[in-house]
């Protein structure tokens, strides 16, 4: 994907930014109104209409019919022609994505353009199995919603307790509302591997899973020895009821935390980190500035031997192709195709679409259809070629660059990335967002500087100033890399802070 305009900084004074030769539409750096004449390549543009910031504006004339072009993709076709001059947005650009050239393993990067950077390593706690944690936590988890308060009170008991001292995060709970009422078969053994995957986590040194007794979704599934430590099991119905399991629940977690507490962090290597990447309340900007930096960021530390997750099935579509080529093996890339495919299935059960996802908010922002979405999105995945492809909440194992079958939903889609074993999580917003996780620090990237002024109580590092032509993609993305390995030895991020902990597993099938 050719980022010609912003290889360097940009010009401040440049109200428009294109991103590729080839794009007849370029991106408003600011609010533009009507008749306002801009410089533009050697000539003038005079605005047709008012044009909010982050949205498109048409560089040439655009037949009806005819595709429209950013990031130098198709991303649509003009439903009516298109002046020079004209705000470009759902009235008159159709979305009609084209079958693409999978071309599988045709780009593949030997990242040798990416420099090994300082620091390369950060201070972790090791696991049995290998893997690393950025945090230290004991884990109460639900195995349905009859056990949801339980879970809840376990947790509450120790919200006070003097962790001065010791290094335990906290004692933190798994509700929600699944388990029970659902089949045997797929949607039970994606919970399971979802619980499964956050109880054995390399955040969490050890675990309590609590179930009611008789749900369809039994402890005794979970009831194996934890990869980093000891897993207790509990039930309602066996302990006497609500008060006796929470006080069996607090007595095991005591317990857990007198072994917990003799951990402490040591000096790992950076490759230990596995990164997890999101992007919620997206923006015109998002494929222009934080993603792009992200994706700097990504390939930064899959050069140290670390490993970086794509996700969000829906807001890959339209851009699929960009993946396929970068496949370590056609096998890959074709384990790719399927996942979309089978996702496509499944939202026509539903009676929708891919286009369906793009929020009200993202087009508030500037953001069209889901192929633009898509293409501003998968740029977080930087240049790395694509190792593996995984299903929802599996354990993530390879080196390098994977790519995980989630909803775009943010929670959703940070519980399967956190399941899967990532220990950090860096989530790019546009329109604002203030999501967070349990056991794994979530760090905010605001696209432009209004959102990270608007939002500076959850914004931990503000990548408009690319726009604002302070900083280039790379400066921001060795910044975001710093800040990351910063996070992994112990800094609270905002989201951490300010208490937020989404847990959402993806509910797939029906309610028996």
């Amino acid at each position: 994907m050719e980022l010609v305009t912003l290889q360097g900084r940009v010009k401040p004074d440049n109200p428009l930014l294109r991103l590729s030769s080839r794009d007849n539409v370029a991106i408003a750096r600011v609010n533009l109104e009507a008749g306002d004449l801009i410089s533009w390549e050697g000539t003038e543009i005079r605005l047709l209409n008012s044009v909010p910031m982050g949205h498109k504006v048409a560089v040439a004339d655009i037949p009806q019919g005819f595709p429209v072009y950013k990031y130098g993709e198709d991303i649509g076709t003009a439903r009516q022609p298109i002046r020079r001059g004209e705000w470009v947005h759902t009235h008159n650009l159709q979305f009609d994505v084209k079958e693409r050239d999978w071309a599988f393993c045709s780009n593949i990067s030997d990242l040798s353009d990416i420099p090994l950077v300082e620091p390369h390593t950060f201070l972790g706690y090791p696991r049995p199995d290998g893997r690393v944690g950025t945090r230290n936590y004991i884990a109460v988890a639900g195995a349905s919603n009859c056990a949801a308060h339980a879970v809840s009170q376990i947790e509450a008991a120790f919200r006070s307790y003097d962790f001065r001292g010791c290094p335990i995060d906290g004692v933190v709970s798994f509700p929600h509302g699944d388990g029970c009422g659902q089949s045997e078969g797929p949607d039970t053994e994606q919970l399971r591997r979802t619980l499964d995957g956050v109880m054995d986590h390399p955040n969490v040194a050890a675990a309590i899973i609590v179930g009611l007794g008789c749900e369809v979704n039994q402890i005794s599934y979970y009831l194996h020895e934890g990869g980093n430590g000891n897993r207790r099991g509990l039930t309602l119905q066996e302990s006497g009821g609500t008060r006796s399991v929470v006080q069996d629940g607090t007595k095991a977690v005591r317990e857990l935390l007198d072994q917990a507490g003799r951990m402490e962090r040591v000096e790992v290597p950076v490759s230990k980190i596995i990164l997890g990447t999101n992007c919620g309340g997206s923006d015109g900007f998002s494929g222009v500035t934080a993603n792009p930096a992200l994706g700097y960021c990504s390939d930064l530390l899959v050069k140290q031997g670390g490993i970086s997750v794509l996700a969000e099935t829906p807001e890959i579509y339209g851009a699929e192709h960009l993946l396929t080529r970068r496949a370590r093996t056609r096998e890959i890339g074709e384990k790719l195709l399927r996942q979309i495919e089978w996702y496509k299935k499944y939202v026509g059960w539903f009676g929708a679409s891919f286009d369906d996802n793009p929020s009200p908010g993202n087009k508030a922002g500037g953001l069209t259809n889901i192929a633009e979405k898509s293409l501003g999105a998968a740029i977080k995945s930087g240049t790395s070629p694509l190792s593996d492809v995984l299903e929802y909440a599996e354990r993530i194992k390879t080196p390098g660059f994977n790519y995980m079958n989630t909803p775009g939903h943010d929670p959703v889609s940070l519980t399967g990335l956190a399941a899967g074993g990532v220990n950090v999580i860096i989530f790019t917003t546009g329109r604002g967002s203030a999501i967070g996780f349990p056991t794994v620090p979530v760090i905010k990237v605001a696209t432009n500087s209004r959102t990270a002024r608007n939002m500076r109580d959850n914004m931990d590092l503000n990548a408009g100033t690319i726009a604002d032509g302070e900083e280039d993609i790379r400066q921001v993305g060795l910044r975001m890399y710093r800040f990351l390995v910063e996070v992994a030895s112990g800094r609270k991020t905002f989201a951490e802070q300010l208490g937020h902990r989404e847990f959402v597993p993806w509910r797939i099938g029906p309610v028996m």
